[in-house]
């Protein structure tokens, strides 16, 4: 999300739209932001603070201006994939005010889910799966990581060399699994996610905002949104309703 200047009435806009089988992984590194859901959340949420929602069965959310923060907004939400046990339970939200960090050479790591070198986050999570943000200065920080875990670096600030390869904002560098450890290198300084865990063994259909295992199941969540059904409670919010988009269904297949 960004980097974008934001007034107090405009930055993040996103109407109310529906999710399922996800859960929204929400973090800021500048600015403010409010989260409204179909539960009645009304939560804003700053650097250093985490938002997450478990969609399951369905909820419908938005995410807009607090109305009076003006500056730079920038930050990333991602999307974690719920398995089989989980996916069909009952929405929820959770918001965190303060992480566990974990203090590194040239750097420190906030643990926003999972468990880094004994360090645990507070935040749900229904598999074995690691985010950690990295803020790091000048030279080489070695990061211990679990060994059955697979990993990848998103870089949102600055330059991060891992491998001989340097990394900046826009790619996603994997590392796969079976690394006791990461040495990144830093010129100046930078601020980097960590992400990892299991593989994922469960086959993940993907349509729009809709994460499920079957075609059918995605057309269904469609119907039940565009249709103003019980599925997805209202959310109370100024900015217009999202619909679905009337196109044949496609979907991202992972597994």
């Amino acid at each position: 999300m960004g980097p974008m200047a934001a007034a107090a009435d405009g930055g993040i806009d996103i109407g109310p739209h529906p999710h399922i089988g996800l859960q929204t992984v929400t973090w800021l590194v500048a600015g403010e932001a409010v989260h409204r859901d179909g539960l009645g959340t009304e939560q804003v949420i700053r650097p250093g603070q985490l938002n997450l929602m478990t969609a399951g069965h369905g909820i419908a959310h938005a995410e807009e201006p607090t109305g009076r923060y003006r500056g730079e907004v920038h930050g990333v939400q991602l999307w974690v994939a719920q398995p089989e046990r989980t996916r069909h339970g009952a929405p929820a939200f959770e918001h965190h005010r303060t992480l566990p960090q974990l203090e590194l050479a040239n750097g420190v790591g906030t643990v926003l889910v999972g468990r880094l070198d004994g360090v645990v986050s507070p935040a749900r999570r229904d598999s074995d799966h690691l985010g950690v943000d990295l803020a790091l200065g000048r030279g080489e920080t070695v990061v211990p990581l679990a060994r059955h875990h697979e990993h990848a670096l998103v870089v949102l600030e600055g330059e991060v060399a891992v491998g001989g390869e340097v990394v900046g904002p826009g790619r996603l560098a994997y590392l796969g699994p079976g690394r006791d450890e990461l040495a990144l290198v830093v010129a100046t300084s930078a601020r980097v996610l960590l992400l990892g865990g299991e593989p994922f063994d469960e086959p993940v259909t993907m349509w729009w905002n809709f994460v499920a295992r079957t075609s059918a199941e995605l057309e269904q969540a469609r119907t039940d949104w565009n249709g103003r059904g019980e599925r997805f409670a209202e959310v109370n919010s100024t900015l217009d309703r999202i619909v679905a988009p009337n196109t044949t269904i496609g979907h991202r297949r992972t597994g």
